[in-house]
């Protein structure tokens, strides 16, 4: 018997889904792009901004694409009440926080209103999937960016250091990236894997990468010679060095603050091994690290790219695949990638 798994890749604009059954071709699996639940918030508040109604979050910890509408909610003089854990959706400070207007309250106020924060909510899904003829699946699997819990400290390099461990401990094998348990500092993925139902959960950034992993022409190519695969996303640049089945080096950069012709540059650097962290960092990202690299890579000749950024790089010397058919649903494939790895360690 085979089972359904709701695959949900959540960025920062969509939520990209796949409603994947192991007996359908991939390309008859039903597939959507949604608004990313971070937005469905912001729409809500913007419309109590407009309402004048004071807000009340609660909740889960949250992808924080809905601070700016916080942030205009308060300057526009109305209240807003969180909280603690739906709080951290929005920082890991919460002296700063306090200091913006927001006040921690355990239960709402009179005359705000409750809006809920979650990065899965199962409501959503039972009559979302309903309306389109699907049964709630057998099990959820997801992916969201997270920075980690680093109080006081910078995100950015924060961030990196759970790259860095993953290339150091792990030695670069792709499914130590997939996390049935993930690690304390990553809140949100561990509030994500109890929405969930103790599903499997990822990066967005590492669900890309598998994703291209699902593709077998572009696993075959990492086996016969090294390559750079490449997420353009909505916020982040996330590039891996492949090669035999391993990741030998990861770079992270910020979207929209390195233009194209310096991030192609960045390649060429990085598949060189001549890439540092502080020349990412400095120029904004959150850096780069690369294990000793194999001769047998031949300089990561090959360079695939992915990601609703793409464009930026239309006209390279790269490929530009699209995983079970559909390259939006990259992290979802990759999500299905590391549910497969998962089963072959445990047999």
């Amino acid at each position: 018997m085979t089972q359904t798994t709701l695959c949900l890749d959540i960025g920062s604009g969509t939520q990209d889904v796949l409603y994947y059954d192991p007996s359908l071709e991939p390309e008859n699996c039903p597939k959507f792009v949604l608004p990313s639940p971070a937005r469905m918030v912001a729409a809500r508040i913007r419309e109590l901004t407009t309402a004048g109604r004071g807000v009340h979050l609660f909740g889960t910890n949250m992808g924080g694409g809905f601070f700016r509408a916080v942030k205009a909610h308060l300057d526009a003089g109305m209240a807003v009440t969180a909280t603690p854990e739906s709080a951290y959706s929005l920082g890991d400070d919460m002296g700063r926080l306090t200091s913006m207007g927001v006040v921690l309250a355990e239960s709402c106020p009179a005359g705000h209103v409750p809006v809920h924060v979650a990065d899965f909510d199962p409501g959503f899904w039972r009559s979302f999937l309903g309306a389109a003829g699907l049964p709630m699946p057998d099990r959820v699997a997801a992916a969201a960016q997270d920075h980690g819990f680093h109080p006081g400290k910078s995100n950015r390099r924060g961030r990196f250091t759970l790259w860095e461990t993953f290339l150091s401990e792990a030695g670069g094998h792709p499914e130590a990236l997939v996390y049935e348990t993930p690690p304390v500092m990553l809140t949100r993925l561990r509030a994500l894997r109890d929405s969930i139902g103790g599903g499997l959960t990822t990066d967005t950034a590492s669900a890309a990468v598998l994703g291209a992993l699902f593709d077998p022409d572009v696993a075959a190519a990492c086996d016969q010679a090294g390559a750079v695969i490449l997420n353009m996303g909505n916020s982040h640049i996330l590039g891996a060095l492949v090669f035999g089945g391993r990741i030998h080096g990861i770079y992270e950069q910020h979207q929209g603050l390195r233009q194209p012709e310096a991030v192609w540059e960045d390649l060429e650097l990085f598949r060189r091994g001549e890439l540092t962290l502080d020349m990412v960092f400095d120029a904004g990202g959150h850096g780069c690290m690369t294990l000793p690299l194999p001769a047998e890579a031949r300089g990561f000749p090959r360079t695939f790219i992915l990601g609703p950024k793409r464009g930026l790089l239309a006209g390279r010397d790269a490929v530009f695949p699209c995983p079970g058919g559909d390259m939006m649903l990259a992290g979802c494939f990759g999500l299905v990638k590391g549910m497969e790895w998962r089963r072959e360690k445990e047999r």
